[in-house]
């Protein structure tokens, strides 16, 4: 007869119903400035956002190079705009996902860091990879100082660039 009062083990990385997080999307999306619910150490590939409104930069990049380059803006909103994000996703098979934040040059959050990161939110709900979340002050004024054809795609180019940094 076996032992009904020693609780059952959890396997290793999977949480048991009592510490899962109520909010499934906690789970795979870092807060600004707190420590990532995903360790990002074993994966390779990227894929990463400058969230606007209206356009969205994407860039992709990988560890082992510590680069990244910009790819086409996309340029449509709701669920239009995850419908790319999907065929970026198959097409590049990123291990997780970079955006960027915004703050005021003081770091006091504004109606634009509550937007990003309700479109982090919605990335990890929709797509299952952990999101990553980045300082973007000042990422599209660096592109256009550069530059840049295309400021959004620039700037989550450096968003991502800025990331692989942090994590050598």
């Amino acid at each position: 007869m076996s032992d009904t009062s020693t609780p059952s083990a959890v396997p290793s990385g999977v949480q048991s119903p009592s510490t899962a997080p109520a909010d499934p999307a906690a789970a795979l999306l870092q807060q600004p400035g707190c420590t990532p619910p995903v360790d990002p150490a074993p994966f390779q590939s990227f894929l990463a956002f400058d969230y606007g409104r209206k356009r969205t930069g994407v860039a992709t990049g990988n560890r082992m190079l510590g680069r990244a380059s910009p790819g086409k803006s996309i340029v449509a909103a709701g669920d239009e705009r995850f419908a790319h994000i999907a065929a970026l996703i198959r097409e590049w098979q990123p291990q997780a996902l970079v955006i960027g934040v915004p703050f005021h040059p003081d770091g006091a959050p504004h109606e634009n860091t509550r937007r990003a990161l309700s479109f982090g939110r919605q990335l990890a709900l929709r797509f299952r990879l952990p999101v990553y979340t980045v300082d973007e002050r000042y990422s599209t004024t660096e592109a256009l100082a550069h530059g840049a054809r295309d400021a959004d795609a620039a700037s989550a180019c450096i968003i991502l660039e800025q990331f692989l940094h942090g994590l050598s």
